[in-house]
């Protein structure tokens, strides 16, 4: 089974988040790498990570006006919610579950982290934010407004009302 390796492309320039990412990987890899008797404690080990990492990130985007409602914080809850799920139907006997969203996961991960977070970890370096310490050293620079959607242009709340000259040709 094809799994997901640490790599270069991963990296955000964030060291705490990296190393947090660093860590899901390597433990996504215990989960793929696991015989059935240590795949279900494997897997709640991932879900404990994962809970963990997904917290603090949302803690971050709250901080620093990066909306806690945003796309990014409900595909954490989400993603949550599956691997829960997941560990319910491994403990009722389907491993073959746990071993396919293990699979999944690898392959969700990589675009979650180059697109999601890379978004935030580059607004968190915008802003001089320490994740260490939860401290914004330049809070002259946070948005005036939550920063709705992703934080991107391409899933923002906002809609775009055309220009009157626009609509007149």
């Amino acid at each position: 089974m094809p799994h997901l390796e640490w790599s270069d492309a991963l990296a955000l320039d964030l060291p705490v988040m990296d190393d947090t990412h660093r860590e899901f990987v390597d433990l996504l890899a215990c989960v793929e790498s696991a015989d059935d008797a240590s795949l279900l404690a494997q897997w709640a080990a991932l879900i404990d990570h994962t809970d963990d990492h997904f917290w603090r990130e949302d803690q971050w985007m709250q901080t620093t006006g990066f909306s806690s409602s945003n796309c990014h914080s409900v595909q954490h809850k989400v993603v949550l919610q599956v691997m829960r799920e997941g560990l319910a139907r491994g403990q009722a006997g389907a491993t073959d579950v746990v071993r396919q969203m293990a699979l999944e996961l690898g392959r969700w991960f990589p675009q979650h982290a180059q697109a999601m977070d890379a978004a935030l970890a580059l607004h968190l370096r915008g802003v001089g934010f320490d994740p260490a310490t939860g401290v914004v050293n330049m809070p002259q620079l946070l948005p005036r407004e939550v920063i709705h959607g992703c934080g991107g242009s391409s899933c923002s709340d906002l809609q775009r009302t055309p220009e009157p000259a626009a609509e007149a040709a």
